[in-house]
């Protein structure tokens, strides 16, 4: 499949585009997109799983987390990405989850007391 087509039903999902977003910004263990954005564990999980296989994102696993970030290679996706994120004030769902990136490491301390 076109690389740009696959991209394009990566951002037809608002889920998948909250995570591509969240993970411009920086990189992210599955509870911290999980705090940022209120959804499940298994929700998030299955999103990142399509996400990696299409190879839009990384994973490293550090001690007993696995992190996640972006990495889409071809310069045309990323600049539609970031016009989407330059754009994202209209949204406030994606403005929210912006806002709360900065205390993603307050939901990473929070899943060390689940594990």
């Amino acid at each position: 499949m076109d690389e740009i087509t696959k991209f394009f039903k990566i951002l037809s999902d608002e889920t998948r585009l909250r995570i591509l977003i969240l993970l411009y910004h920086r990189k992210l263990c599955v509870c911290q997109i999980c705090g940022i954005t209120g959804e499940s564990q298994p929700k998030i999980s299955k999103h990142l799983a399509k996400l990696r296989d299409m190879g839009f994102v990384k994973d490293q696993r550090v001690e007993k987390f696995v992190f996640y970030r972006l990495s889409i290679d071809e310069q045309m996706l990323k600049e539609i990405l970031m016009i989407i994120i330059d754009n994202i004030d209209d949204n406030s769902k994606f403005r929210s989850d912006i806002e709360k990136i900065k205390d993603a490491k307050k939901y990473l301390e929070t899943c060390k007391g689940l594990i």
